[in-house]
């Protein structure tokens, strides 16, 4: 762990941070140069790009607040340091950045999928370097565990809450590895034809089977609202993964999506 790339008397510069803002323009940087290829507006989708950044940043912070049991306990925390520099929930921020996006892409006039389809690539390389920064600071971390590539964490200058000293499953570079893996393989399909919708489905379905593993060995702070044999996350996952799948894999044309025409025709 190593939650601060530099330190100079009151300044800090977090080693999350600085991954974050790297995934970022990595991520918008991958999706400018595709719309370019593809002979779609850059500049739109560049400001997609960081519209929806903005819209997953605040989706990810409301999410954590409404599971969070510390905070709605303490609802004046919420307001603290400690909660505006968590990263949150990153399904919240999916969510809410995907809805936008839908409406934003529809206004702007820039076909739904097509655009998505771009985004795909980065979205996962872009998030794989997030969770570094994530096994940098110190949060979302593993359950306890004797595996030999467990991972051990000693810096006492952590303040996510992460258990010092003891062996966790390194979940964040579990993750890392496989969107690592995923984009490589969208990188691949997207050398060949392929239809509308399913280059952003493939990485729904493939992300989504990722994060539904992953969560079975993931330490969790926050509370499970709908009970079961899974988190919330995983269901999540599953609906995710159920979405992406619809994509890749059903009958009904993508076209129809993205142009906005009724699925009944």
């Amino acid at each position: 762990m190593f939650p601060r790339l530099l330190h100079i008397g009151s300044f800090t510069l977090p080693s999350y941070g600085v991954l974050v803002a790297i995934a970022f323009l990595t991520a918008l940087w991958m999706a400018s140069r595709f719309a370019k290829e593809k002979g779609m507006n850059s500049e739109k989708v560049v400001n997609l790009g960081v519209y929806c950044a903005l819209m997953g940043m605040l989706g990810a912070k409301l999410m954590m607040i409404v599971l969070d049991p510390e905070l709605r306990s303490h609802p004046l925390e919420i307001f603290s340091l400690a909660t505006l520099q968590s990263a949150g929930i990153f399904f919240g921020g999916f969510v809410l950045a995907l809805v936008f996006a839908f409406f934003y892409m529809r206004r702007q006039k820039l076909p739904v999928l097509a655009t998505a389809d771009i985004f795909a690539p980065g979205l996962a390389i872009g998030h794989g370097i997030g969770r570094i920064g994530c096994f940098a600071a110190g949060c979302c971390w593993g359950k306890p565990t004797l595996l030999p590539w467990a991972v051990t964490f000693r810096n006492q200058d952590a303040t996510t809450g992460v258990p010092l000293n003891i062996p966790l499953h390194p979940t964040q570079l579990y993750e890392a590895f496989a969107e690592g893996i995923i984009c490589l393989i969208l990188l691949h399909r997207m050398k060949r034809e392929y239809r509308e919708g399913s280059i952003i489905g493939l990485y729904l379905l493939l992300y989504g089977v990722v994060r539904f593993a992953v969560e079975f060995v993931r330490m969790h702070d926050a509370s499970n609202p709908l009970g079961g044999p899974f988190t919330l996350e995983q269901w999540l996952a599953l609906a995710v993964a159920a979405g992406g799948a619809w994509l890749v894999f059903g009958k009904v044309h993508a076209r129809q999506i993205s142009q906005g025409v009724p699925l009944t025709q």
